[in-house]
């Protein structure tokens, strides 16, 4: 694996069937040709992730969408016209083209436009979909950096994409539009109280089965154990338990929280601890979705 800032060099590896690390504003993607079968299989090879578990296909805009849904919803036109490029996954009805090895062999396909200046330049340039989960090891710790791509996944990637340290830190919002009123199916970038103002309040709680990217209990998991708690005084009530025990506590700003949460259990695991003590933030705007991920962290 070597690292750079060559849009011709990534654009030349995708083309060819490989895979290229490429940085959104959420955490880096694992990136193949959408149509490229054998590098799709890749994909899932290389994060070790199970062939159900669907990809995410980024689009350089909204105009693709129709090439890759057989319908768009009205609530997803607004999403998309409101939300694009952003930290937003709308799910929809797939194209028949689109392969199953992407879907997980399910009907649907999630899409979204990313807002990064260097992966807009090579998906403009690249003309089609860029099948892409999170750069790491299925189940663990998302990355957000180039270095942290480099870290779990080596000489299995080609190349990754530098373009620094992602400004959000936490996956997109994933909406299923194919149900109505439309559901929330994981909190993230953005919060899910602007979705539903964007929907007139036509929005619902996740229910069925697991079918989109991060619905799992157990996910964004690192190694050391994560024990929550719900205020800083607690959480150093609980560290002076253990003898090597991380507290992260970001809770007076949660953009920060979010842009470093991935970095900073990480961090811990570098450390060798054994216990990462991690304050949960209020339930409102980025809250729900640093939740989540702490929440799955520690099942």
């Amino acid at each position: 694996m070597t690292i750079g800032t060559s849009v011709d060099r990534a654009l030349e590896i995708l083309r060819s069937g490989g895979l290229v690390g490429i940085p959104t504003e959420t955490v880096y993607g694992l990136a193949a040709d959408a149509s490229n079968p054998d590098a799709v299989r890749r994909v899932f090879a290389a994060k070790g992730r199970p062939a159900d578990h669907p990809l995410i296909v980024h689009i350089a805009d909204a105009e693709q969408l129709t090439h890759w849904a057989a319908e768009v919803p009205p609530a997803a036109a607004v999403l998309a016209e409101t939300c694009w490029p952003g930290p937003l996954t709308l799910l929809l009805p797939k194209a028949p083209h689109v392969l199953a090895l992407v879907t997980g062999g399910r009907d649907t396909v999630g899409v979204r436009v990313p807002a990064h200046p260097l992966t807009t330049e090579l998906l403009t340039r690249f003309g089609g979909g860029l099948a892409a989960p999170s750069a790491n090891l299925f189940g663990r710790v998302s990355p957000t950096t180039a270095e942290h791509v480099h870290d779990d996944l080596g000489a299995l990637v080609e190349y990754v994409l530098d373009g620094g340290r992602c400004p959000v830190g936490v996956e997109s919002t994933i909406v299923d539009c194919t149900v109505d009123p439309p559901q929330i199916l994981r909190p993230g970038g953005i919060p899910s109280e602007q979705i539903s103002a964007l929907l007139d309040g036509r929005v619902a709680a996740p229910s069925g089965p697991s079918r989109a990217a991060g619905m799992l209990a157990s996910h964004y998991a690192p190694a050391a154990r994560v024990l929550l708690v719900d205020d800083s005084a607690a959480a150093l009530s609980l560290a002076a338990q253990y003898i090597d025990a991380v507290v992260i506590d970001r809770t007076d700003d949660l953009v920060e929280y979010a842009r470093s949460l991935y970095a900073d259990l990480r961090r811990a695991d570098g450390l060798g601890t054994s216990v990462i003590i991690a304050v949960m933030p209020s339930p409102g705007g980025l809250g729900h979705a640093i939740r989540d991920r702490l929440t799955k962290a520690a099942h």
